[in-house]
């Protein structure tokens, strides 16, 4: 052989490797990648079509919730604590009440302030000192008088209140909410 034929059959010899016979590989590769493209795809879709039942879902929940009725806003029996006649309580007397977690005060001048026991600190149960006349937080030492107001800090603001209400000579206090306060106001005051 010379050698311009050996050149030209070397040639075609990495032609031939270089090209696969009849573009199977190349078919192959091409059938692969679409397939790979379709399952993320279908998958995509698979996920999205998901999302969207979940969202759907959850605007059925909002929407029933928004449209059921809520429940009764007035105060049930078993939210409410039956302290006793009006004569029981001495005028510039605290009564401490285990059940209910709070003091019934009676004022000097004859007014009835139901107090919560937790601290507005921390949140700790405030005990009545008798000899003082005020509750002292045993955890960071503030104090109240007998309206419920900061003596002396680090309370940030008065104990919460129960509202108070006097039927037949009986009084009754509402435990469903204390109520938050910023100061004492005489509006707070249930009188007989």
């Amino acid at each position: 052989m010379t050698k311009s034929r050996k050149r030209s059959s070397r040639k075609q010899d990495r032609k031939s490797q270089e090209t696969p016979k009849g573009l199977k590989e190349t078919d192959s590769n091409v059938a692969d990648a679409t397939g790979l493209a379709d399952s993320r795809r279908s998958f995509l879709g698979r996920l999205w079509l998901g999302l969207a039942g979940v969202a759907l879902v959850e605007i059925v929940w909002i929407v029933l919730n928004f449209l059921r009725p809520r429940a009764s806003v007035t105060p049930s029996d078993s939210n409410v604590l039956v302290a006793g006649p009006i004569d029981r309580f001495e005028p510039s007397t605290v009564t401490a009440f285990q059940e209910g977690r709070l003091y019934l005060s009676r004022l000097q001048d004859g007014g009835f302030l139901a107090l919560s026991r937790e601290c507005t600190h921390l949140g700790c149960t405030v005990p009545w000192v008798d000899g003082e006349n005020r509750f002292v937080c045993p955890c960071h030492s503030s104090a109240y008088d007998d309206k419920g107001a900061v003596l002396s800090p680090p309370a940030p603001r008065p104990l919460d209140f129960y509202p108070v209400r006097i039927e037949n000579g009986i009084v009754k206090v509402d435990l469903s909410k204390p109520t938050r306060r910023r100061s004492f106001e005489y509006t707070q005051v249930t009188r007989p």
